[in-house]
């Protein structure tokens, strides 16, 4: 009887001491759980809603509430020009919908400087900046930089042409920069970023100010234009640069040498008795 007493002590203080330990490793790692809950409570960034393109929207088209759509945005991330609230985006007092500016894409951003204000146009005039005006260029295949400029690209603008009327003793053909960084607002009749393939223009439409536009039209009237096409991360500005045939030959400059003429004496002969004497006079002719 005293046995089955002793084993049943035995396997009763077994019994308790394994559930002291199940006890102490489930709080144990009931602890570890609430530590990273806090840690990862502590990591979580403050959002805010934002709006954003619910599929791609390609330039002129109309900004609707089914084009868009609102996501958490990182508070501190925060695009500048976004839209965080309805009213901002579509106002209620208006049914006017805004129009695309800039191509977007999914998830992307709406951001004000790519949409026009409600119920305004988005042709060129809504693209160009204040004191600043639009001004077409004639461009070919070989001027156009076959066909791989798009609106928004920016342009370096040479002038080639004959400066035999303008400089005195000028002879030949001069290739020059006139105009660095010129902003292009428009291809053709096509103000949007999204064109498609190489497109053949036979126009680009410019953005400048008055004293460029009236240098741009000198130069297009009295010469040829060629326009070189900008890198899109290129800060730089190009030099004054100008080429004739003779630097692009390496010849080096005739120095012309000015003719001298001879001094011209005027004289007339009169007989003083058997001899003939020749007096100086004034050169009348």
């Amino acid at each position: 009887m005293r046995a089955v007493f002793g084993l049943v002590l035995i396997v009763g203080v077994a019994l308790a001491g394994g559930a002291v330990m199940m006890a102490k490793n489930y709080i144990s790692a009931y602890q570890t759980e609430l530590a990273n809950e806090r840690a990862a409570r502590e990591a979580v960034v403050p959002t805010v809603d934002v709006f954003v393109a619910e599929r791609p929207l390609r330039y002129g088209e109309s900004l609707k509430r089914d084009t868009v759509r609102v996501v958490r945005w990182p508070e501190n991330a925060i695009p500048e020009g976004a839209f965080l609230a309805e009213d901002a985006l579509f106002p209620p007092d208006t049914k006017d919908n805004r129009v695309v500016l800039r191509a977007m894409e999914k998830d992307e951003a709406i951001l004000a400087i790519k949409v026009t204000e409600p119920g305004e146009d988005a042709g060129i005039t809504s693209r160009l900046e204040r004191g600043m005006r639009a001004f077409a260029l004639r461009v070919d295949v070989a001027s156009g930089v076959s066909g791989f400029l798009r609106p928004g690209d920016r342009v370096d603008v040479y002038w080639t042409g004959s400066i035999r009327d303008a400089v005195e003793g000028g002879r030949g053909d001069v290739t020059r920069l006139i105009e660095t960084g010129v902003q292009l607002i428009a291809v053709d009749q096509t103000a949007g970023g999204d064109l498609e393939g190489t497109v053949i223009a036979r126009t680009v439409t410019v953005a400048a100010t008055p004293q460029q536009v009236a240098a741009l039209a000198q130069a297009q009237t009295s010469g040829r234009l060629s326009l070189a096409l900008v890198g899109a991360g290129d800060e730089t500005t190009a030099s004054a640069i100008e080429v004739d045939q003779r630097s692009l030959l390496g010849l080096a400059a005739v120095e012309i040498v000015p003719e001298q003429v001879e001094e011209k004496i005027c004289t007339i002969r009169t007989r003083r008795g058997a001899e003939v004497v020749e007096i100086p006079i004034p050169c009348t002719n």
